[in-house]
């Protein structure tokens, strides 16, 4: 299965906050989704960055509550892997798991196109293995 096919079913609606908003607006948009995780952009195609519930919790834990009205570039990881529409859903699996991440903006063109949450991955591991044990016990039953 390839990413492309988890953003069919789930669809490519990307919340993003730009890089100046507020830590304070950027737990609003988590709340309002009801998300882990937004892409910073500064126009909703380019990708300045990623900002999840962790990257809040740990800066609130070292700053303080002063960092609600700071912006989102101050938290934000920058350095943000990302993937393809044409990625193997089982190759992703194992970037998030290496490199510990659990959101992974998908790119196409330069430009940004969906993103795939680690719950995501584990839906379509799923999906594929029902599918698999629906073919099995329908093969099992035309068997003579």
């Amino acid at each position: 299965m390839r990413i492309r096919d988890v953003l069919r079913r789930k669809g490519s609606t990307v919340a993003t906050v730009p890089p100046e908003a507020t830590v304070r607006d950027l737990l609003a948009t988590l709340a309002e989704h009801n998300i882990g995780a937004v892409v910073v952009s500064p126009d909703g195609v380019a990708i300045a960055g990623i900002a999840s519930e962790r990257d809040v919790v740990r800066r609130l834990h070292e700053q303080g509550a002063d960092l609600l009205g700071r912006p989102v570039s101050d938290i934000m990881t920058s350095q943000v892997r990302t993937c393809g529409p044409g990625a193997a859903v089982d190759e992703l699996r194992r970037t998030m798991t290496e490199h510990r991440v659990r959101h992974l903006p998908v790119v196409e063109d330069g430009r940004l196109v969906g993103i795939v949450s680690i719950g995501d991955v584990v839906k379509s591991a799923m999906n594929e293995l029902e599918s698999e044990r629906e073919h099995l016990v329908d093969y099992i039953q035309r068997a003579p």
